[in-house]
């Protein structure tokens, strides 16, 4: 059957490539369309493949054969413990994947579904018992032979430390070039130095040599793109960042993401829901409530748009830099008052 590629984007795969990609497969393909094509230095590429045995989802990967099979240990080992999330399907050779001209294609279901509502607190509830669910299955994950497991080995309180001597550095460059974007960020360093201060000094409270931060695998990216609601059910996607690390840094990553939006800025309320959620199905214990505060507190933004600014001061959009630069520093407020929350809640707490 005769079929084209549509919506085609620019990439240095041609739709006879895609085709040949698919030849692997037992399926008689009606139609393709380009859904991402990201050149960078990590290009990736999805389709969208229309079947005689339903629509899928196929997939350029970026990363080699062993961290390959780490993504698929993790799917299947997440699939045995009744988390869902899309398999790799078999080839004609019984493959889970085909390797052509240099790169491993892996072709799964497409899900048919909406994304993670995070205007939608039972969504918020939901996805946050999904990911306790995740870390709890996976304290003892173990990947396939032949594959490369990815732990994260950053050091936290060094890399903070790192970051705020970088915000030290911005604010002094502030105020040697006082245009609008340093004036502005004048106006509001003393908060978000002694934040990140505060937040430095609470990460050095904290033993990371016993087991009082518990490890598991970590999605890092469970964002509301990659929590797919179909039907009764929550698919999760998209595993390419995944890695073995402390389990509250996990949640921080999801819940981050809440508390910077406009709609949910730093709203305590929301925070809670989805913190006493996660704690229904795995509590956290005093020493993660503190590695989650502390990196709730930290102005990763500020420092990363500061620093990005002084870097490329010279050839930068400067008004786009001020326009962000004003839309961060508008939910100081919120976030001050969030602290006095949580600090509050956590004194109860414990």
């Amino acid at each position: 059957m005769e079929y084209e590629i549509v919506n085609k984007q620019t990439t240095t795969y041609t739709a006879e490539d895609i085709k040949n990609v698919l030849n692997y497969y037992p399926y008689e393909i009606t139609k393709i369309e380009n859904i991402k094509i990201k050149d960078s230095d990590k290009p990736r590429a999805v389709y969208k493949v229309y079947t005689n045995n339903g629509i899928k989802c196929l997939k350029k990967m970026y990363y080699d054969k062993e961290v390959l099979l780490f993504i698929y240990s993790i799917i299947e080992w997440l699939n045995y413990h009744g988390i869902k999330c899309p398999r790799f399907l078999k080839t004609k050779n019984g493959l889970r994947y085909v390797y052509y001209k240099g790169n491993y294609f892996v072709l799964m279901d497409w899900i048919d579904g909406r994304k993670c509502d995070y205007d939608n607190i039972e969504d918020v509830k939901d996805a946050s018992k999904n990911l306790a669910k995740i870390h709890n299955a996976t304290k003892n994950f173990r990947s396939i032979s032949g594959s490369k497991v990815i732990y994260e080995d950053k050091d936290i309180y060094d890399s903070y430390s790192k970051h705020f001597l970088q915000l030290l550095d911005s604010a002094n460059k502030a105020f040697y070039y006082k245009d609008s974007f340093s004036k502005l960020f004048i106006e509001y360093a003393d908060y978000y130095i002694e934040s990140a201060k505060d937040s430095i000094y609470l990460l050095s409270q904290i033993d990371f040599s016993n087991d009082n931060v518990r490890t598991s695998l970590c999605h890092y990216d469970y964002v509301n793109k990659n929590i797919i609601f179909s039907q009764n059910d929550i698919y999760i996607i998209d595993f390419d960042k995944a890695k073995i690390d402390y389990s509250i840094n996990d949640f921080y990553v999801f819940i981050k993401r809440i508390m910077k939006r406009k709609n949910t800025s730093w709203n305590f309320e929301i925070f809670k829901t989805a913190l006493e959620s996660y704690e229904s199905i795995r509590p956290l214990n005093q020493i993660e409530f503190k590695l989650l505060i502390a990196q709730l507190m930290f102005p990763n933004k500020i420092w990363k748009l500061t620093r990005d600014y002084y870097k490329n001061i010279q050839h930068c959009n400067k008004k786009a830099f001020y326009r962000i630069l004003k839309e961060l520093v508008s939910q100081k407020n919120n976030h001050q008052q969030f602290m006095l929350n949580i600090f509050d809640y956590f004194n109860n707490k414990y």
